[in-house]
């Protein structure tokens, strides 16, 4: 870590329970009937797991892309976790964090406001971001 960035630590990105989010995907009447014609005839276990191998394939085939992307921006690709000691930390050596992230950025609930806003420059999250309401909207300016 260079001090300013939380830069590339490229972590174990396989979903792990309380670690995933719903989306809703709008599909026509047959497209939706073609999933379940897949699924009546035992290619995938339900409309869910068609959807999450389609995805992971198509993730797949940009995979080179991603990673090149994700080296280029400095990204913290799976999860990153800030504790209240870790950005205690931060603070004391007069540093602040540029968190960027692509999978979940997560901040412990016993961070407060004041901490997480003399710790932290900027927030960006391409996925989830999880954090005490408070510490939210303390850092809703800072987000890019």
């Amino acid at each position: 870590m260079d001090g300013k960035t939380m830069t590339n630590r490229l972590l174990d990105v396989r979903p792990r329970v309380g670690d995933s989010e719903k989306m809703t995907v709008n599909l026509g009447v047959v497209d939706l009937g073609q999933v379940d014609l897949l699924v009546q005839e035992g290619f995938y276990s339900n409309r869910s797991d068609l959807v999450r191998t389609a995805v992971r394939n198509l993730l797949a085939t940009h995979a080179d892309t991603l990673k090149q992307t994700v080296a280029r921006k400095t990204l913290t690709l799976g999860l990153q976790h800030l504790t209240r000691a870790e950005l205690e930390r931060t603070v004391a050596a007069g540093e602040r964090l540029r968190v960027q992230v692509v999978g979940l950025a997560r901040i412990d609930n016993d961070v407060t406001p004041e901490l997480a806003l003399a710790a932290i420059e900027s927030v960006s999250v391409l996925g989830a971001f999880h954090a005490s309401p408070a510490v939210r909207r303390a850092l809703a300016p800072r987000t890019v």
